[in-house]
């Protein structure tokens, strides 16, 4: 392997250990009723997936937090990320407003927000987890 891999891989790997632990706050959230905040790590937790794939085939550097953007970058490399893009724009919809009162008018983000939505976060970061490390695995 070369150093050029050696980097890739060590820089895909720091990026699917924040998922991974991004994921495990979301859980954590969740459970003590901050919904708002679950499904947001949510999003985070399969942005930096999808980024820790684009790190792996040699991208070296990432832009943008829209996981449907970063999905096209990858279906460029790989055809079957197109599964994880028609689930991704749900994921997106909880970047900005599951933070910010701007983002819903006349309301809060911990308000707006329930179990259902974040269990349902949840699950599909966990599933673009299970996917890329598939991928990245060669399957």
């Amino acid at each position: 392997m070369s150093n050029e891999q050696d980097r890739a891989t060590a820089e895909s790997a720091r990026w699917l250990r924040q998922a991974a632990h991004d994921l495990s706050a979301g859980r954590y959230a969740a459970a003590g009723g901050y919904h708002a905040l679950a499904c947001f790590l949510s999003q985070q937790s399969a942005e930096k997936c999808v980024s820790a794939y684009l790190f792996a085939r040699g991208a070296e550097q990432v832009w943008g937090h829209a996981l449907s953007d970063l999905c096209e970058d990858a279906m460029a490399l790989d055809k079957t990320f197109d599964v994880v893009k028609s689930v991704a724009m749900l994921l997106d919809k909880y970047y900005y407003p599951t933070r910010y009162p701007t983002g819903l008018p006349g309301g809060t983000p911990q308000d707006a927000y329930d179990e259902v939505d974040s269990s349902r976060a949840l699950e599909i970061a966990a599933d673009v987890r299970s996917f890329v490390e598939r991928r990245l695995a060669g399957e």
